[in-house]
């Protein structure tokens, strides 16, 4: 995260030369929202947010609130919108969530393992991210012992690379975790990533098709960023993006948590680790 601050379009080096330089993928520093109309990023911007309180919400559920708004669409407009935002209801459907090669799907690792050390466990995730005009993607990799977020990074794409690309870096600067749980979605079930975690000896832990509690941690911290940040200080663009998740980052990683009975996520992880 470090090294992403020292990108700057003031400098005589171009973007390309600078994330070069840096070993950064430009993937997590682009600066162009996803272009969508008003009336579209309005009804993505809601079901994001309901997704949050009823994470069971699908097309027709997400069609009924969004007509309460105001607001008349399709269902497959509506589809097509929620598989833009990567939003998924967490019970099972068919053809919602765009898959991944059945044979990258891992089984599911967590259940009943009992996490008592770092870097034991990571969880890593993609979310979408509204903006005061158009959309990026968060990737985001969470300790689940200590909550400590090891690794972040921002794009404008759902591409498998993307988020690939933070796991690495977050790997280069930490170590090798145990295990890593994904969801089963395509950025995960694919070649790239399964032969990246294989190739460092890392095992490799999936979500089960619509189970609510899987990647539990994760989860709430999507739902922690975005109440307590995302949604109250909507950027005007990738740089104002970037820079306000930064300090936000730096912040929730030095507070108390509950879920760890108060203590702070880096003292937690740099004591452990």
């Amino acid at each position: 995260m470090e090294r992403k601050s020292l990108v700057s379009p003031q400098a005589k080096l171009s973007l390309r030369q600078q994330c070069r330089l840096l070993s950064i993928s430009r993937a997590s520093f682009y600066y162009e929202p996803k272009q969508e109309n008003a009336d579209n990023l309005g009804m993505m911007q809601l079901m994001d947010a309901h997704i949050l309180e009823e994470p069971t919400a699908g097309v027709l559920t997400m069609q009924s609130m969004l007509e309460e708004k105001g607001y008349k669409a399709g269902y497959e407009r509506i589809r097509r919108l929620m598989r833009l935002a990567n939003i998924r209801p967490i019970y099972p459907r068919k053809q919602l969530t765009q898959l991944g090669d059945k044979k990258y799907i891992y089984p599911y690792l967590l259940r009943n393992l009992k996490v008592e050390r770092a870097n034991q466990v990571w969880a890593i995730d993609i979310t979408y991210v509204a903006m005061a005009k158009g959309f990026m993607y968060l990737t985001a990799v969470i300790d689940v012992y200590s909550r400590y977020i090891v690794g972040w990074g921002l794009s404008n794409t759902l591409d498998a690379e993307a988020s690939l690309q933070v796991l690495k870096a977050a790997v280069a600067e930490h170590g090798k975790p145990g295990i890593v749980n994904s969801d089963q979605g395509s950025q995960f079930t694919c070649k790239e990533y399964v032969e990246y975690l294989k190739s460092e000896s890392i095992r490799i832990s999936m979500d089960g098709k619509g189970r609510a509690l899987d990647n539990i941690f994760i989860e709430r911290f999507w739902r922690t960023i975005k109440y307590q940040h995302i949604y109250l200080n909507p950027a005007t663009d990738g740089i104002s993006l970037y820079q306000g998740i930064s300090g936000w980052m730096e912040k929730y990683n030095q507070r108390p948590h509950q879920g760890i009975d108060r203590n702070k996520p880096i003292n937690l992880y740099k004591m452990a680790a």
